[in-house]
């Protein structure tokens, strides 16, 4: 007998809230390289196009392994595979806390990368073990601490950096994650896998992670310094295009498909993808821009601060969004999640807009980052919390990770669009980016951000028709 008959056990409050401790510290070692990127930038020598690099190889093997991570725990139970991940991202924390150059770092950047794969997997055990209302707010509140361990994160890297050193800002966090991961094992219990007799697509997912690896370096390396030669790029679209066809077709002719193309294909489920997308590219370039302009000092614009301002500068945006994301979920149930997309996205727009125009204070860099952060986590938080609970309790796992690295690539496209737009105008003696090229990243920011509602209306007319 299967064991996926078997009825997962009813959890309270105390395995929730292991799992929030967890997504807290995760979130925590994720986001202290965001106002340390000057540091880093100043301590390893390397432009801001590198310095958006360092930040993204974490997202190319988040958005890598999500996938498969995902579909793993929707076959062999969310809470194993989770204990396997940690391990990895534990290392990964660990040899970035020892990092003594770049290479070195950008190794447990690929490790720690892992880490994203925990907010699938902890979707999947919440829906396991909750009833759908609930489990819609208690994946708010998941992501909710994911979030609010960016505010830890921002809050404490320039103090550990300044008072020790920036290796430590990785092996902090990282210590809290081993010790939460000890508490989740003792607190949650274990879910029963679902169709545990069917074999791995393992076809599928070599190409489907070979499709996202080639996609996220195509990210990475066609908006650096430079470039790519027409040729290479060329080739490498090629290669993502011939990848991805490759999988399309697996998938339709395999028997248990890796992710089954008939949910891909559902309105519900690609509108929340285009969404997703569109609405995070546009966050990323405010993740990256806010801090590079906080720093830069001279030339009658920026404010010259130091990691430890710049944390304390972006708090309130951190404290925003985790309040969006634990928003996110109960707005999904009340209202849909169309409705708070719609709502997200004006707000989004208007205060990158705005911002393009009005930057001559921190305080104005502060609040736009509080209004875009809170915008744009209630939008994503509500598509997937609506889309964990609508799709079929065996695929929570993928589906909920196709949404996962949506994510992740929309924020590594926009980091890396920020940083080549400031590269591009860079002063050629000073390496400082000039006043223009910060207007146009935040212009092309607001701009990406109302293209959703351009998405929107075409999905609206197409489920009218």
């Amino acid at each position: 007998m299967s064991e996926a008959v078997l009825s997962p056990v009813r959890i309270g409050r105390l395995p929730i809230g292991a799992l929030g401790l967890l997504a807290l510290a995760l979130g925590t070692l994720q986001s202290v390289v965001e106002p340390a990127l000057p540091l880093l930038q100043r301590e390893l020598g390397v432009s801001p196009a590198e310095g958006a690099l360092v930040a993204n190889t974490l997202l190319i093997t988040g958005a890598v392994l999500t996938p498969v991570v995902g579909k793993l725990g929707d076959r062999h139970g969310g809470k194993r595979v989770l204990l396997w991940l940690m391990a990895v991202v534990s290392a990964g924390g660990l040899l970035a806390g020892l990092a003594p150059n770049l290479p070195v770092l950008l190794l447990g950047q690929v490790l720690q990368g892992a880490m994203v794969g925990a907010l699938p997997l902890s979707f999947i055990l919440v829906r396991k073990h909750l009833p759908a209302g609930a489990g819609q707010v208690a994946i708010g509140v998941v992501v909710a601490l994911f979030t609010g361990g960016g505010m830890v994160g921002t809050t404490v890297a320039g103090p550990i950096a300044q008072a020790l050193s920036w290796h430590w800002m990785f092996a902090l966090p990282t210590i809290v994650i081993m010790a939460a991961t000890l508490v989740v094992t003792r607190l949650m219990p274990h879910d029963p896998p679902a169709r545990s007799d069917a074999r791995i697509d393992w076809p599928g997912v070599l190409l489907l992670s070979g499709t996202l690896l080639a996609l996220m370096l195509g990210l990475v390396t066609v908006t650096r310094d430079g470039g790519l030669p027409p040729l290479a790029a060329g080739a490498l679209a090629l290669a993502v295009a011939g990848l991805a066809t490759g999988w399309v077709v697996v998938e339709r002719r395999a028997v248990a498909p890796m992710v089954d193309l008939r949910m891909l294909a559902k309105p519900a489920m690609w509108h929340a993808c285009v969404f997703t997308l569109v609405i995070t590219a546009s966050s990323g370039m405010v993740l990256f821009l806010l801090p590079q302009l906080f720093a830069t000092s001279g030339g009658g614009y920026g404010f010259g601060a130091d990691t430890t301002d710049i944390g304390l500068l972006l708090l309130p945006g951190a404290v925003a969004g985790a309040l969006s994301d634990s928003v996110g979920g109960i707005a999904a149930r009340r209202f849909g999640p169309r409705a708070v997309v719609v709502a997200g996205t004006v707000v989004t727009a208007a205060t990158l807009l705005v911002l393009a125009a009005v930057h001559t204070a921190a305080w104005q860099l502060a609040l736009a980052k509080v209004l875009t952060a809170f915008a744009a986590g209630v939008g994503t938080t509500a598509l997937l919390a609506g889309t964990a609970t609508t799709v079929e309790t065996e695929d929570t796992g993928i589906a909920t990770s196709l949404l996962v690295v949506t994510r992740v690539i929309g924020i590594a496209l926009g980091v890396q669009l920020g940083g080549a737009i400031l590269a591009a105008g860079a002063d050629p003696l000073t390496d400082r980016p000039a006043e223009s090229a910060f207007v146009t990243g935040f212009a092309v920011a607001g701009l990406v951000a109302a293209l959703s509602l351009f998405v929107v209306r075409l999905t609206r007319k197409e489920v009218q028709a």
